[in-house]
């Protein structure tokens, strides 16, 4: 284990990020546990912060295996040997995008409840996660932000694979880990405390944020 819990890690991570103190960065949290994180990173760094929620695709037999990620608007991708390695075909991703898609919306007016998303277009996105095994959900992201028409992208992440490292290195500008493992199967073997947050303490980070 290396960090107590979330907000911790979050304030440990936000050591690598000070060069974006107080500038015109902007900080975005993926639901739900990086939402806890980035919280904390926005505290130290005096920038805003909001929620973005990306779901995974998991394949047909093991919907834990991540075979691609959806992210909000209709902008998703998919790792198609994986895909075809696991079973999936076109007709399996195009209906599982659509369906998680309507969950991000759902998931999305719960969690704003009337507030107007941040502005992104011209703004240093940094996108923050709990952890990445994969990285299939965070290059979701970037690819969200990039069509956002960010003027930087970074992403921050208290711990991730060499994998994800490897994959998601080549399609920011700047990415900065806080622990590099070889080899991760669970993001959770990293911390002591790190349960599942509700919606409803996602709600509760974000409406900090707003008062």
């Amino acid at each position: 284990m290396l960090f107590n819990d979330r907000q911790q890690a979050g304030t440990l991570l936000a050591e690598k990020l000070t060069a974006y103190q107080s500038s015109n960065a902007l900080i975005l949290g993926l639901a739900r546990g990086g939402v806890a994180v980035a919280q904390s990173v926005a505290k130290v760094l005096s920038v805003p912060f909001d929620v973005l929620v990306i779901k995974k695709i998991g394949s047909p037999y093991n919907k834990e295996f991540a075979i691609g990620a959806v992210a909000p608007d209709g902008i998703f991708i998919v790792h198609w040997k994986d895909a075809h390695r696991s079973g999936a075909d076109e007709a399996y991703v195009k209906h599982e995008v659509a369906r998680l898609n309507g969950e991000i919306q759902k998931q999305l007016s719960v969690y704003r409840k009337g507030q107007k998303p941040i502005a992104i277009a011209g703004n240093i996105v940094i996108l923050i996660d709990d952890g990445a095994a994969t990285g299939a959900t965070m290059e979701a992201a970037v690819r969200w932000a990039r069509k956002k028409k960010a003027q930087k992208v970074v992403i921050g992440l208290p711990v991730a694979s060499w994998e994800a490292i490897e994959l998601l290195r080549p399609e920011v500008d700047e990415l900065l880990v806080y622990e590099k493992a070889q080899e991760l199967e669970s993001v959770g073997a990293y911390y002591e405390s790190f349960e599942q947050l509700t919606d409803a303490e996602v709600i509760t980070l974000l409406r900090e944020e707003h008062t």
